[in-house]
């Protein structure tokens, strides 16, 4: 081996021998990554210590395979790491703890078992001076826009009902179909485009959709229908938190990897692949100044994407590259303060949706655990302000944006700016993987060629440069292990905010099934709403009564008689000319048949309508529950 490098097979050599697979007769410890029909992985290299690489490194040494775990970052847990500043814990982006996944609940608890808390769960919405309950609730939205502004977004959701987009192919577009453009201007674009720092009208529609589940008729037939058979409590009320917030978690599975023989290296960077042909061999880091580097078998990485390409060697075609350097990042910055203050407002955050301050969200992390605050007569704030990395806000001083969280804290009414006493900054850098207009076709061009390296997988979110969640996140790591280990076929690109992972990922059947119960329920729904054609309906029914008016008349002719027929002759006074005559019959026929149309006519539009508008509002109550998620994920 040459100077410099590292083989990981050494790596194992640390790890109990029941790990190792000695017992067994398996000095290396590999038994359990034997893949069927192909080589043994012994080594894995995972790029990236957050809840992705550092899961997937969980499960690779409880199967016996040497792994080492880079981190750039000096902490573990990445866009999940916990900072300290003076015995303070400041959670990066506020992380409840909730999930759809069985398997990602069992580790949660597996590592830290009692040292996470139920935590109720308060949110509000800070615009024009006021503070709206989020999700909204009737009366306080009421009472804080007025009544003159709640009518004008009425009437504007009214017109949209009426007169929507034809396609949906912005946020803008998405939000105004289903809420009007009046809610969208109040509630949504002000703070969207202070996470994203571009026009609503350039955001793709498909975030919102992978945000926000069952976004199409079909699949909101499907759930408005068939109620799931587990209910997870409800993720308004309350969540579960580590007491020390999440970093405290990936610590203790960092200990886990390192405990079974893994290593983990944090603020150790990587700045080249070296990549011949398909595979990747080995990658240069650097650390402390030194480079070295380390050969392995197999590579999972959860950084970036668009860094992944850039430091490949040789650097794959141009096409990529250019590719792969159109994608961008939304970045963020949280000004913790410490505040002189043991009680400050009930929330554990606020969205601020108001434009004249540039704060976009605060986090009030001793409502999220009083652990996390070391004085009880104090309150530690985080303020979170999104930009992107180099821009005037990112380069400001920590002392300038201290300051200005201060003011701007005051500002908004939640506590005085005399009151701060200390405060500092935590940059995160590559936050949220933007979803521009044009970032869908570069984003192929590089999945493409990264799906073609046969012993390389991008995990989490910004590997796959996709905006979910730390659950989803934790799970492409855990399917990206399967893949490697034991010849499973998972698509880690479909791992994403809402799909219901269970212990088994869904096989292509179920999902045809899915496909098809869809369809016979739209299908029934379709046969016991049949839409009524107003002008046959119309005809049929006017048919009818014209025949019956005719052959009723005719019978009382051919009966005669002085009083034959004079209760059906009062007719005349609502058909001129009608007599019970025969000539009255003919008459009669026509006049029948008019009445009938005209009555058939309106039934089949009065229950057309009546039969859309319960439909639209069933639809429209199933995506307005589903809407709720929204700002949770902004």
């Amino acid at each position: 081996m040459q100077q410099g490098q590292l083989d990981l097979g050494a790596v194992v050599s640390s790890a109990p021998a029941a790990v190792r697979g000695e017992a067994a007769g398996d000095p290396l410890g590999v038994a359990a990554a034997e893949v069927r029909g192909g080589p043994a992985v012994r080594r894995v290299l995972v790029i990236g210590a957050g809840p992705a690489g550092l899961t997937a490194a969980y499960e690779l040494t409880r199967q016996g395979v040497a792994v080492q775990v880079v981190e750039q970052h000096a902490l573990v847990g990445g866009l999940a790491r916990t900072e300290s500043y003076k015995g303070y814990h400041f959670d990066m982006g506020g992380h409840r703890f909730f999930t759809k996944s069985r398997e990602v609940e069992r580790l949660w608890h597996e590592i830290l078992e009692d040292d996470f808390l139920r935590r109720p769960r308060l949110s509000r919405i800070y615009y024009n001076k006021k503070f709206f309950y989020y999700p909204l609730r009737p009366l306080n939205t009421l009472l804080g826009l007025g009544l003159w502004e709640s009518l004008r977004i009425a009437a504007s959701y009214l017109r949209w009902q009426l007169f929507p987009y034809k396609q949906e192919e912005t946020f803008e577009q998405w939000v105004t179909n289903r809420f009007g453009r009046r809610l969208f201007e109040t509630f949504f674009k002000t703070y969207t485009e202070k996470v994203w720092g571009i026009p609503c009208t350039e955001l793709k529609a498909e975030w919102a959709a992978q945000r926000i589940k069952d976004l199409s008729v079909k699949t909101a037939l499907l759930n408005m229908f068939f109620k799931p058979r587990k209910v997870i409590k409800t993720l308004i009320e309350q969540f579960d938190y580590p007491r020390l917030g999440p970093g405290m978690l990936w610590n203790a599975v960092r200990r886990k990897v390192v405990e079974l023989g893994g290593q983990v290296r944090t603020q150790t960077e990587v700045v080249r692949l070296h990549r011949n042909g398909r595979r990747i061999e080995a990658v240069t880091l650097l650390a402390d100044g030194r480079q070295s580097t380390v050969t392995a078998d197999a590579f999972l990485s959860s950084m970036p994407i668009s860094e992944v390409i850039k430091r490949l060697d040789p650097p794959p075609p141009p096409e990529v590259a250019a590719a792969a350097a159109r994608l961008t990042y939304r970045d963020f910055l949280t000004v913790c303060l410490i505040v002189n203050q043991p009680v400050l407002f009930p929330d554990n955050w606020i969205y601020v949706h108001d434009p004249e301050v540039r704060v976009g969200r605060i986090q009030n992390f001793k409502n999220w655990s009083p652990d996390m605050v070391p004085d009880p007569g104090k309150t530690s704030l985080g303020l979170e302000y999104f930009c992107s990395e180099g821009d005037a806000l990112w380069s400001m001083s920590d002392a300038e944006l201290i300051e200005l969280g201060k003011q701007e804290l005051e500002r908004i009414g939640l506590a005085r700016a005399a009151d701060v006493l200390d405060g500092c900054v935590f940059r995160v850098a590559k936050s949220y993987p933007v979803y521009d207009s044009d970032y869908r076709e570069h984003l192929s061009v590089v999945r493409q060629y990264v799906e073609g390296l046969e012993n390389f997988q991008t995990i989490g979110r910004n590997g796959l440069h996709r905006y979910n969640n730390q659950d989803h996140a934790m799970l492409t790591g855990m399917y990206a292990v399967r893949n490697l280990l034991h010849g499973e076929r998972h698509d880690l690109w479909q791992v994403n905010a809402d799909m219901e992972y269970h212990e088994e990922v869904r096989a292509a059947g179920v999902a045809a099934d899915a496909d098809k119960l869809a369809e016979a329920i739209q299908a029934a729904l379709a046969g016991a709403f049949l839409k009524l054609d107003r002008g046959a309906f119309g005809v049929a029914l006017g048919v009818v009564c014209g025949l019956a008016l005719f052959a009723a008349t005719l019978v009382l002719v051919l009966r005669e008689g002085a009083n034959v027929g004079a209760t059906l002759g009062l007719l005349r006074n609502y058909f001129p000319g009608y007599r019970v005559t025969p000539l009255g019959s003919v008459l009669g026929l026509g006049y029948g048949f008019l009445t009938g149309f005209v009555l058939g006519w309106t039934t089949a539009f009065f229950r057309n309508l009546a039969v859309f508008l319960y439909m639209a509002a069933a639809h429209r109550r199933s995506e307005h529950a589903l809407l709720r998620k929204l700002l949770e994920y902004l």
